[in-house]
């Protein structure tokens, strides 16, 4: 009698890395250097990588950090514009690709739909949709990094306009920008005030009639210099990788001075950055009325503009900035709560990204589904209750690339300490149960406020701080041990995997520390 065949074996990988943007590609290159053994791919849901820097088409898009922190750390920035335009970027993040082989790593067209823990294996089981074709496989892994950053990719945020429909003109979001848009001597209104908004108002100023930014309320804008001249001169003396390295710790120590002197001094903070406007701007500006925000600097992102771009644009006149409240569009343009009407043949919904954590991906964890806001946030990297299981958020305060980079090296560091013992599987759980927490993220941007609830929270004390601080997150990240109290190792199909909680317990209080 003949038998039918078993299925396939799914395919089975040390590491899944979740995204091909500028946190994965890091991973994928932490791994390969630090673990060559590991055996791991890369799932892009789209079809090229560079993530950010690839999906964004709008006019003028760049970093808003210095490339010596936002690059790697393992590659020094070799551009002489420090503050860089997007195709820089993406051909920087493809020469890391190439010079560490990860392309053949990198599956595109494949994105992650959800993951299931399974403790008795100590392996996640992944099902992954083809994007291109919808078809549907599913692989094993024995630890998910999770690199795809927050927000969405498909769908940018836009509020509901009263009147929209009535628009007789062009409406765009700038996540979804027409190729084929003409703006040439159009009158252009961009609705926001954020990164984006003062990024798009310079680029398109030169080639538009006119250009209007709307906002609700003014945001902290400061001139940059695209260039960094120190930096330049110390990477011509001391040769690219000395004069980087030197370079990326003083832009490290400006950052973190920065970010000190507006939450120690907000006042003064306030009125240095008013100083810096005034001489930017044209004499007799309504400079508090555009850019005196209601809140302390920091306590959402400040915009930078490379060589005070926005600030020559309005000098020129080609630009303007208008502070109200849309109360309906028109066929014409838009209807203010002043009574003032804004006309305009293209208005670009500037209005910021929608918040998805982990790529919208449902994890199960021994068949209960993990809900995110029961989770607490372990190191700024992990979840509590979740094994094996990493993710990478960046600094809101600084470069992204920054924590990015001390969470790779602490996770390579996590693998080789499991190898070395033995243990298949590690879970942080809080000592303290009734730990209080907080949000996840305590940033004021919008995006971030939206979907707060939605969101793991934080703890109130270490390991269970989502630190903001480049200096704590060495010594906890790059100088502290992998070892913690709170974060429990297991091996698979033994009582400390899949037994009941009592027996979980009993089996690692008896576990080897090291």
């Amino acid at each position: 009698m003949s038998s039918a065949a078993a299925p396939p074996a799914a395919e089975h990988l040390d590491v899944l890395i979740i995204g091909a943007g500028i946190s994965g590609i890091g991973a994928g290159r932490y791994l390969k250097t630090e673990l060559p053994s590991k055996s791991f791919a890369v799932l892009e849901a789209r079809g090229a990588s560079g993530g950010t820097w690839d999906l964004f088409r709008y006019p003028g898009i760049r970093s808003d950090s210095d490339l010596h922190t936002f690059g790697y750390e393992f590659k020094p920035w070799r551009d002489k514009e420090a503050i860089a335009s997007a195709p820089r970027i993406l051909a920087y993040l493809r020469e890391t690709v190439a010079e560490n082989g990860l392309e053949p790593h990198i599956r595109y067209h494949h994105r992650l739909v959800s993951a299931s823990w399974s403790s008795e294996r100590a392996r996640w089981t992944v099902e992954v949709e083809r994007t291109d074709t919808g078809g549907r496989t599913e692989l094993t892994c024995n630890w998910l990094f999770c690199a795809g950053g927050y927000y969405r990719y498909d769908e940018g945020f836009t509020p509901r306009f009263e009147g929209r429909e009535r628009f007789r003109g062009t409406i765009v979001h700038p996540q979804h920008w027409p190729e084929d848009l003409d703006y040439a001597d159009k009158r252009v209104l961009v609705i926001g005030s954020g990164a984006t908004a003062v990024t798009l108002v310079p680029a398109m100023a030169g080639t538009a009639a006119h250009i209007t930014m709307l906002q609700r309320t003014p945001t902290y804008i400061l001139p940059v210099p695209k260039r960094d001249t120190v930096g330049n001169l110390l990477k011509k003396v001391l040769g690219e990788e000395r004069g980087h390295a030197l370079t990326r710790r003083k832009n490290i120590a400006q950052q973190r001075a920065v970010w000190r002197l507006c939450q120690r001094y907000p006042k003064a903070a306030r009125r240095l950055i008013r100083w810096i406007n005034v001489r930017q701007l044209p004499a007799g500006y309504p400079v508090d009325e555009h850019f005196n925000p209601p809140y302390d600097p920091w306590d959402q992102r400040l915009c930078a503009v490379p060589d005070g771009d926005l600030f020559k644009e309005l000098r020129a006149g080609r630009a303007s900035v208008v502070t109200d409240r849309i109360a309906t569009f028109t066929e014409r343009g838009v209807l203010l709560e002043s009574g003032r009407e804004l006309e305009a043949d293209i208005v670009v919904t500037a209005t910021g990204l929608n918040v998805q954590a982990f790529g919208g991906a449902q994890l199960t964890v021994d068949g209960e589904q993990v809900s995110l806001p029961d989770t607490i946030a372990y190191k700024g990297m992990m979840l509590s209750g979740v094994p094996n299981f990493a993710y990478a958020i960046g600094y809101t305060n600084s470069s992204w690339t920054l924590k990015v980079g001390l969470l790779c090296e602490h996770f390579c560091r996590l693998l080789a300490h499991m190898d070395a013992q033995g243990w298949d599987a590690c879970r942080p759980e809080p000592a303290d149960p009734a730990m209080p927490t907080q949000p996840f993220l305590s940033f004021g941007a919008g995006y971030i406020q939206r979907a707060v609830d939605r969101l793991p929270r934080q703890g109130d004390r270490m390991p269970w701080l989502t630190s903001m601080d480049y200096q704590a997150d060495v010594r906890l990240l790059r100088a502290d041990s992998v070892l913690d109290p709170e974060l429990h190792f297991s091996r698979a199909a033994t009582p400390s995997a899949g037994g009941r909680p009592d027996e979980r317990r009993a089996a690692r209080s008896q576990a080897p520390a090291g």
